[in-house]
C-alpha cells in the first residue's frame, strides 16, 4: 500500500500546519469554552444505581459540566438525548462532550461511509449538546499493521468530518498501549497524531493512564503544543500491594498533576479539564471528586 505510506509522510504536516491556530480559533468561533467537569465514570456505580439522585449531588457540589460514558441504544444512562439534556439543564448542567467507542461496527470499509450506528451517535451527542465526540478506545484489531492503522486514521479525519458537519468536532482519548505499542518503530500515539488534522480530530490526554508506562506527559505536550483541546485531570498512588499505581484524590498522589495540567492550559491548547478518579482507597467516590472539585478551585481552575 505505497499510496498510504506516502499519505502518512505527506500528513506529518498536519500538526505543523494548523497548531498554531488552534485555541485562539476555538476561542474567537465560541465552539469550545474553557471549563472544568467530572467524568461520570468516577461515579461510575452511583450513577448505575441512581442516576438523577447522582446529577443533583455533583450539582450541588458545584460541578455545571459532564462527561458521559454510557451512551447505549441511543440512550444516555437509560434517557434519550433530548431527555438527558433536559435533566441536566433542570440542574443547571450540561454535558459538552461524551465518551463512546468508534469501531469497526461503526464503519463500511466496503461503501467508505459510517454504519447508521455512528451516525446515531454523532446525532445523538449533537441534540444533548456535545461540543466533542471521544472515543476512548482503539481495537487491536485497527492498528496490527501500519498500513491498517493508517487508513483507519482516515476514519477518524472522516468522523471529524461528519461531527463538524453537526456543529462538533470528533476526539480521541488514550489509555496506556499508545505510548508502549510501536508499529514501523513509532508509537501508535505519534502515529495518531501525526496522521490526523488537528481541525478535525482533537486529542483528550489522559494523564493518569500514561503514567505507569514511563512517558513523560509533559514532554509529551511539550512535543505537541496546542493538540489537547481537553484532558483527564488524574493524580495516581501506588496500589496496596506496591506493584501498580491507581488513581487518587487530585493532590494526594505523585503524578505531578498540578503541573501538567497548568502545561496543559498555557501550552496544550487545552479548554476543557475533566476530573476522574477510578479507584478510591476506601473513600466514597462522591466524597472523592468533591474533594477533586475542592483542589481544581484551589489550583485556579
Amino acid at each position: 500500500m505505497n499510496t498510504t505510506r506516502r499519505s502518512f509522510l505527506k500528513n506529518t504536516g498536519f500538526a505543523a500546519a494548523a497548531v498554531a491556530l488552534l485555541p485562539n480559533s476555538l476561542l474567537a468561533a465560541g465552539n469550545i469554552k474553557m471549563l472544568t467537569g467530572v467524568q461520570l465514570y468516577s461515579v461510575r456505580e452511583a450513577m448505575r444505581k441512581d442516576p438523577l439522585g447522582t446529577l443533583k449531588a455533583l450539582s450541588d457540589m458545584g460541578y455545571r459540566y459532564v462527561e458521559h460514558a454510557n451512551y447505549v441504544n441511543r440512550k444516555f444512562y437509560g434517557y434519550t438525548a433530548k431527555e438527558f439534556k433536559k435533566i441536566l439543564a433542570d440542574l443547571g448542567m450540561q454535558m459538552p462532550s461524551g465518551h463512546t467507542v468508534m469501531g469497526k461496527q461503526h464503519w463500511d470499509a466496503g461503501k467508505k461511509e459510517f454504519t447508521d450506528l455512528w451516525k446515531y451517535t454523532v446525532e445523538d451527542a449533537a441534540e444533548v449538546g456535545q461540543e466533542l465526540v471521544i472515543s476512548p478506545w482503539l481495537d487491536a484489531d485497527l492498528r496490527k499493521t501500519l498500513d491498517e492503522m493508517l487508513a483507519y486514521m482516515e476514519v477518524f479525519n472522516k468522523s471529524g468530518e461528519l461531527c463538524k458537519a453537526a456543529g462538533m468536532r470528533f476526539g480521541y482519548h488514550n489509555h496506556d498501549f499508545e505510548f508502549t505499542a510501536k508499529l514501523n518503530g513509532m508509537t501508535v500515539y505519534d502515529i495518531i497524531l501525526k496522521n490526523t488534522d488537528p481541525s478535525l480530530v482533537v486529542q483528550q490526554l489522559d494523564m493518569g493512564n500514561l503514567y505507569h508506562t514511563g512517558v513523560n506527559a509533559l514532554e509529551i505536550v511539550h512535543n505537541y503544543p496546542g493538540r489537547f483541546v481537553s484532558v483527564h485531570v488524574k493524580d495516581e498512588t501506588k496500589t496496596a500491594d506496591g506493584k501498580s499505581f491507581e488513581s487518587t484524590i487530585l493532590g494526594k498522589g505523585v503524578a505531578n498533576t498540578k503541573a501538567i495540567t497548568d502545561l496543559c492550559k498555557s501550552k496544550g491548547g487545552t479548554l476543557h479539564f475533566i476530573i476522574e478518579q477510578e479507584a478510591y482507597q476506601g473513600v466514597d467516590p462522591i466524597e472523592c471528586v468533591r474533594q477533586d472539585l475542592a483542589v481544581m478551585k484551589q489550583w485556579g481552575y
